[in-house]
């Protein structure tokens, strides 16, 4: 049988632990992980995007299912009827692509927004001040906001990072 792609559970919180332990005994791996903005700066920059998920490849017909099922924080092969069920290869390339699109754009905070959506810019020499998302700039971790200056009706755009941003939430 040729090698195919399987998801692994992990315990709670011990995805990056599964992670380094398939890695290490040589199985190729994806650990789909999205980058945040936490509001704590000494968080981690990087989530899971599937929490208590990751993918392995490998060929179950050579190495058995028991490797994956007793590892340390490892729950072990997602398994339908006792059977571990094969994550189709395309699904997996377009995860990546996804998340690499999303990371690419600035992480997770763009995940969904659009054009128009209230914001706030939560660090540099405008903090506090809301403004309104305009777009991304192409090609960079930089982004248009359009904010309404000094009290006047007119709208003034602004190139800020990415990171200085956060969205607003609805009451």
């Amino acid at each position: 049988m040729p090698q195919q792609w399987y998801a692994i559970r992990s315990k709670p919180r011990k995805e990056e632990v599964v992670w380094l332990q398939v890695a290490s005994q040589g199985f190729e791996t994806y650990y789909p992980r999205i980058r945040v903005n936490p509001v704590n700066p000494r968080s981690k920059k990087l989530r899971p995007y599937f929490p208590g998920y990751l993918f392995v490849r490998a060929d179950l017909d050579e190495v058995g299912m028991s490797i994956f099922q007793w590892m340390p924080h490892s729950i072990g092969l997602v398994s339908f009827g006792g059977e571990p069920s094969i994550v189709p290869e395309n699904l997996v390339v377009a995860i990546r692509q996804k998340l690499d699109g999303i990371n690419a754009a600035g992480g997770a905070i763009f995940d969904g927004m659009k054009p128009g959506d209230a914001v706030w810019i939560s660090e540099g020499p405008f903090k506090g001040y809301e403004a309104i998302f305009d777009e991304r700039v192409a090609g960079s971790e930089r982004v248009r906001v359009l904010l309404e200056f000094l009290g006047s009706k007119r709208k003034v755009p602004l190139t800020l990072h990415a990171g200085q941003i956060e969205r607003k939430k609805n009451k």
